[in-house]
């Protein structure tokens, strides 16, 4: 059974995508599939409650997926081409159909375990990822074929341990990196006690309070951070930094990041 939170963050993605029927109907599709579903909950019990991660499940995926959707939006807005766009390969809607996917499937791999869990998501997404896309594009081979490998590039590339190409893929890696305020530490705060190696994620995680995307002034993606002391920095220069400095949208993307009530720092 879905959780309330998850049910808001699916509200916000099909409010997002009310002009886009293609990318509409993607997220019914997988919204309503019974085996992501199962995939994405034990992923979330492996990393919490086996391993002490913070919440690598189903409210997560979700969230992941908006903040690559919201982002891709604001890169169409400022007029700048995805890279299947700028390639003449395919549309905005097959990078917003890929990064969707992406979003929803990319710490599948979490199922089995953190060490090279980007490659194990891969193979666990791969059967998904093909029914899916053969629901949307029965008679389009080349649809198909670019999503699936946009998607699969996206989710092999979320950790920032292996080389990325495209703007799409790029736009998962900092959407995946944004997921990082208290409530994704809740639970593993507090069903942990015991000290160990990693808290420090936990703890820098658990004072972020917000995290704001939109339009930026100087670039087309503005983040803006806020946190209750300055442990939550470390979130931002170990895990956000190292994401965008190895994504091909770091050019669209400017950070601000500040304890509440203080001037914000200028990061990008």
């Amino acid at each position: 059974m879905k959780s309330v939170k998850e049910i808001s963050i699916e509200s916000k993605i099909i409010k997002r995508l009310q002009n886009n029927p293609v990318c509409l109907e993607l997220v019914n599709y997988l919204f309503n599939d019974e085996e992501l579903q199962e995939m994405q909950d034990y992923a979330n019990n492996v990393s919490i409650k086996r391993l002490g991660y913070n919440d690598h499940g189903p409210v997560h995926m979700r969230q992941v997926a908006a903040n690559a959707i919201k982002m891709l939006n604001l890169l169409q807005d400022s007029g700048i081409k995805t890279s299947l766009e700028k390639e003449e390969i395919g549309t905005f809607e097959d990078s917003m159909c890929a990064v969707i996917i992406a979003g929803l499937m990319h710490d599948l791999g979490m199922m089995i375990g953190r060490q090279g869990h980007e490659e194990m998501s891969v193979t666990l997404a791969k059967p998904i990822i093909e029914r899916t896309v053969m629901h949307l594009f029965p008679n389009d081979l080349h649809r198909r074929t670019i999503i699936k490998s946009l998607a699969i590039e996206a989710i092999i590339g979320h950790m920032s341990s292996r080389k990325i190409h495209s703007v799409e893929a790029g736009i998962i890696l900092i959407a995946d990196g944004c997921d990082m305020t208290k409530g994704r530490a809740r639970i593993p705060m507090a069903i942990n006690t015991t000290p160990r190696v990693g808290d420090i994620h936990k703890y820098s995680a658990n004072a972020i309070t917000r995290i704001g995307i939109h339009h930026g002034e100087r670039r087309p993606i503005r983040i803006d951070i806020e946190m209750t002391g300055e442990v939550g920095f470390f979130q931002i220069e170990e895990v956000l930094l190292t994401k965008i400095d190895s994504s091909p949208a770091k050019e669209y993307v400017e950070l601000f990041a500040g304890v509440t009530g203080e001037e914000p720092k200028c990061y990008l």
